[in-house]
């Protein structure tokens, strides 16, 4: 739910209209749209380039994930492993356009560790992946886009921690 929204259904409930601090707070969220539309393009436009290249990374730290037995094992697998990585950065996408962690918690990190225990999947290896996918993108945005994304990935590996 974006601060507008919050906002709104907040004062709804209290049956008031929105305080100053709450005007301010969506202002602030209005007037850096701009900003975090940009970033999500970015990380867009190159989540092929950042998903790959974070898996490469992933498969030299950790081989046994890449070797038989190894739940990334085999092509189809290994496609399975780059999915869920490009999963979770069009997840941080989804955070950072509304400014908001929220999407990322509902969509995709609610039971995530139980289905991943299920599956016989090592979270520590994804969230090794979607840690890897932060460091390409960083590269790819300015110092203050870089800091505003950051969070959102951050979030995701610590929820998979």
């Amino acid at each position: 739910m974006s601060i507008v929204t919050k906002s709104i259904v907040n004062a709804d409930a209290e049956a008031r209209y929105l305080s100053p601090g709450e005007l301010d707070r969506i202002k602030s969220f209005v007037t850096t749209g701009e900003k975090r539309l940009r970033i999500a393009q970015v990380l867009t436009d190159n989540r092929e380039r950042l998903v790959k290249q974070a898996g490469d990374q992933l498969f030299q730290k950790r081989p046994d994930v890449v070797s038989p037995g190894g739940n990334a094992y085999g092509q189809e697998m290994t496609a399975t492993c780059l999915r869920d990585l490009d999963y979770y950065l069009r997840l941080i996408t989804y955070g950072i356009v509304s400014g908001d962690v929220t999407p990322i918690e509902e969509i995709g990190i609610v039971g995530v560790r139980e289905m991943y225990k299920s599956l016989g999947t090592p979270i520590d290896a994804v969230a090794s992946g979607v840690a890897a996918i932060k460091s390409g993108a960083i590269g790819l945005l300015s110092g203050e886009d870089a800091a505003e994304a950051a969070s959102y990935f951050d979030y995701v590996v610590g929820a998979l921690s």
